[in-house]
């Protein structure tokens, strides 16, 4: 898939068959986490693929706006190491880039996929921290559900002309 074609045609999916996702899949998807930029190259992405059946209800209890897991292939939790890069700033943004590159690389998949907010709702830090056994140091910042699609969603463009300045607002 080209892309552009990627990136303009991508959509949130919320709804999946609940088939498992093959390994192969699931590591793509982590290499394509892995190649985000970095700000001064700290790599604090740390991944935690869950397939649990009763952990992915578990995290859909602790953040509610996440139900689907419960019928995704897997979830991958994205967790940000303040060893690694302690300005969380710019760990949040390294988690972010990881996110949409994973997004991206399930749609080129066939898969679909979303993307549900952790930080800095610290009730869905502390939440998955508990779950995923976290040290104190590792922030879950975001995580993606992921799945063979139940149906499909069109896609549309988002483009906005009264958003966009050119050298000043």
């Amino acid at each position: 898939m080209d892309i552009l074609q990627a990136i303009l045609t991508r959509r949130s999916i919320r709804r999946y068959t609940g088939e498992v996702i093959s390994d192969d899949m699931v590591h793509t998807m982590l290499e394509a986490g892995f190649a985000a930029p970095s700000a001064t190259n700290r790599r604090p992405q740390h991944f935690v693929v869950v397939r649990d059946q009763a952990r992915l209800e578990r995290i859909s209890a602790v953040q509610p706006f996440t139900r689907w897991l419960q019928q995704a292939g897997c979830a991958i939790v994205v967790c940000g190491d303040l060893r690694r890069q302690p300005l969380k700033g710019f760990m949040i943004q390294d988690c972010a880039a990881s996110i949409q590159n994973m997004l991206l690389a399930a749609h080129g998949l066939g898969l679909g996929a979303v993307w549900g907010g952790l930080y800095p709702v610290r009730i869905f830090t502390r939440g998955l921290r508990k779950i995923l056994h976290l040290p104190a140091w590792m922030i879950p910042v975001g995580l993606i559900g992921v799945g063979v699609r139940a149906g499909e969603k069109p896609a549309h463009n988002q483009y906005d002309e009264d958003r966009v300045f050119f050298e000043t607002m």
